[in-house]
């Protein structure tokens, strides 16, 4: 019954907050629907000034903030310049994250990012690193699951973690197979506090499940 409450509860406030600015919720949802489409660096570099135009409008909204930073971060993976070039749009993530943290310092989906950016950090040369952002990067995902345990992002992001931990120290990473598996098995029930909340990580989820097989 509780469950039933706070799911209303969830919905209202979302139906609410869109009454109220219909057109940030209506430019949000067309720029969020354009991730799909995106292959390229310069496809996310696109989407991403969209969502720095819209945190330009709509100063008091953490959203279009947080994506804008995502959109940068991802860019880090898929790009093949070199470490440089990488860090340029880590930076970029890095600016953000730390406005986000002031902005919402209690949302637990900013701490998911910022241990997703530390992540990205640590991928650029993970021979030096490795032991620093691997570090900083497991607080970000503490602070996350402490706010909310619930986390789908968090929780993706400490599998991966202990699976790279694992394979560093000569472990077995299939150990953490089944806490892989479990989360996918419930990932659709999680519902988002609104309809722009990030659902991301249900593709790199489906991989790391799919290379336990």
């Amino acid at each position: 019954m509780k469950r039933i409450i706070l799911s209303l509860t969830v919905v209202l406030c979302s139906l609410a907050a869109m009454a109220q600015n219909p057109q940030f919720f209506r430019s949000m949802g067309e720029t969020l629907g354009q991730y799909s489409t995106c292959k390229s660096v310069a496809d996310f570099q696109s989407l991403g000034n969209k969502f720095q135009m819209i945190a330009n409008v709509e100063k008091n909204e953490w959203l279009p903030l947080y994506y804008y930073a995502h959109c940068y971060i991802l860019m880090s993976f898929i790009d093949q310049a070199d470490a440089a070039k990488k860090d340029s749009y880590l930076d970029v993530a890095e600016k953000s994250v730390e406005k986000l943290i002031e902005m919402v310092p209690t949302e637990s989906e900013v701490y998911a990012l910022q241990s997703f950016y530390y992540t990205a950090r640590l991928v650029v040369n993970p021979v030096e690193r490795g032991h620093k952002f691997s570090r900083l990067s497991n607080q970000a995902i503490g602070k996350a699951l402490k706010l909310d345990m619930t986390n789908q992002r968090a929780q993706l992001l400490k599998i991966q973690g202990d699976m790279g931990s694992a394979r560093f120290f000569g472990k077995d990473p299939n150990t953490f197979c089944p806490q892989a598996a479990d989360l996918l098995a419930n990932w659709d029930n999680f519902k988002p506090k609104s309809p722009i909340y990030p659902v991301w990580g249900k593709d790199q989820l489906e991989s790391i499940v799919k290379g336990c097989q």
